[in-house]
């Protein structure tokens, strides 16, 4: 009997140690990937604060130029500079502070840069309204700067951490924080200055102003959150948060975050209708089980059940033990890659951990009509390729220019040595779009 519960003891001792293991190895894990985040959010925005530094002094030493030869590089940096600061800007975890009078102001800055640098300026210099512009934007631009500076200061000063920020804006917590009281002032100052002249090149984005409304009843939390039990098959037990999104959101929607045991979401429904517009799923992943092209199946299955069947699979990647699907809205033979919806499947079972169907959803309820026609033949848009290219596949496709304006394009598929790329050429005149190096599927390293 001694012996027998002698190796009892041992066995609990052995599945005790190997329990704490691996909880600690799980700790592990959770704060890596904490740890990361919150690395990607302090870069980012570090790197805005940095590049509206930047823009300022560019702007400034336009201003002090007389030559156009000097002014056109310089204009050609700053349009450059505003897009890295728009991508800084998409990085930061600002889903619940409305930020987009911000992003209207680089949007302004680099529309006007763009239009200006491609303009023969010995021809047709800055016009004196052009130049009082480009003040008011040096003016704006430095506010800006000094507040994110001061934000900078306290965040490094203070230690202050943007994951807190976004534990607290989650969860609706009182709002009291040096970075979110900063970025309100800098989306208040950028307000100031948000009407510009058309004439001088500069426009309001229709997608930042305008609201849009989605069919179906108004919903309530509380209706919210039955339908996110209801959707994700959460019993009461599990952690539910839903808050509401502040004023100047697109679209009216509700937040919500959850936690089970084995589950954390994050999901984004519209206020009107109820309607599940994205959400995240993280879950402990096993190795794949399905392929990329099974995956695929999961994916489109879905978006018939939610009624999306007006969308073509224009791209599929695996990330390890993910499969990732991007859709885009086609119509008359016609890909509208603006209208897209992204979809990402766990290949250990084959479920749904992902989606995305906002621009998909804010396209089709805003556009009032679409009028595309080719001039350009397809051998005609060939000839505007780098002829090493082996073309592969060409079709016609509606994109976002560098202006944010809806162009028709062929998109040619085509391969140098073993790279594949797609490229963008002007259904119009030709002119080089875009030039995409398409993505292999991450290599898995062990």
């Amino acid at each position: 009997m001694g012996a027998v519960r002698w190796i009892i003891y041992i066995v609990l001792l052995v599945g005790l140690i190997g329990a704490l293991v691996w909880g600690y190895q799980e700790q592990q894990e959770k704060n890596a990937v904490l740890i990361k985040a919150e690395n990607n959010y302090q870069r980012a925005f570090h790197d805005l604060s940095y590049r509206v530094d930047t823009l300022n002094e560019k702007i400034d030493t336009v201003l002090a130029m007389n030559a156009p030869d000097n002014v056109s590089p310089q204009m050609t940096d700053i349009w450059k500079i505003t897009s890295e600061a728009k991508a800084d800007v998409s990085q930061l975890p600002l889903t619940l502070v409305p930020f987009n009078k911000t992003e209207q102001f680089l949007n302004n800055i680099g529309e006007f840069a763009y239009r200006v640098s491609i303009r023969g300026l010995d021809d047709d210099p800055l016009s004196d309204d052009e130049l009082n512009t480009l003040s008011q934007l040096q003016d704006q631009s430095n506010e800006i700067r000094r507040d994110l500076r001061t934000i900078q200061h306290e965040v490094l000063s203070d230690g202050v951490r943007w994951m807190d920020v976004e534990v607290m804006l989650a969860t609706n917590e009182p709002r009291e924080d040096s970075i979110i009281n900063g970025l309100q002032t800098v989306e208040r100052n950028a307000e100031s200055y948000d009407t510009f002249d058309d004439s001088v090149g500069l426009s309001a984005a229709e997608r930042g102003d305008q609201e849009v409304e989605i069919d179906g009843e108004e919903q309530t939390e509380e209706d919210i959150r039955e339908i996110i039990r209801d959707y994700f098959e959460l019993d009461n037990e599990a952690e539910l948060v839903v808050t509401e999104t502040g004023e100047g959101s697109v679209i009216p929607m509700y937040n919500a975050s959850f936690d089970t045991e084995d589950l954390h979401g994050y999901a984004e429904i519209t206020r009107q209708g109820g309607h599940v517009l994205s959400y995240l799923l993280s879950r402990d992943l096993d190795e794949a089980n399905i392929s990329l092209h099974d995956g695929m199946n999961e994916a489109q299955q879905l978006l018939e059940d939610l009624d999306f069947d007006d969308v073509k699979m224009v791209e599929s990647i695996q990330y390890d033990k993910v499969g990732v699907y991007e859709f885009v809205h086609e119509q008359d033979d016609i890909l509208y890659y603006p209208d897209s919806i992204q979809v990402k499947v766990a290949l250990d079972e084959g479920d749904i951990i992902g989606l995305t169907a906002k621009d998909y959803v804010f396209n089709e309820q805003t556009r009032t009509g679409r009028d595309f026609e080719a001039t350009l033949s397809e051998e005609e848009a060939t000839e505007h390729i780098n002829q090493s290219l082996e073309v592969r596949e060409q079709r016609l496709a509606v994109i976002e220019n560098d202006l944010g304006e809806e162009v028709l394009a062929y998109e040619i598929l085509g391969t140098i040595d073993s790279t594949t790329y797609r490229v963008f050429i002007n259904a119009d005149d030709g002119f080089e779009e875009r030039v995409e190096r398409l993505k292999q599927s991450e290599e898995v390293y062990n």
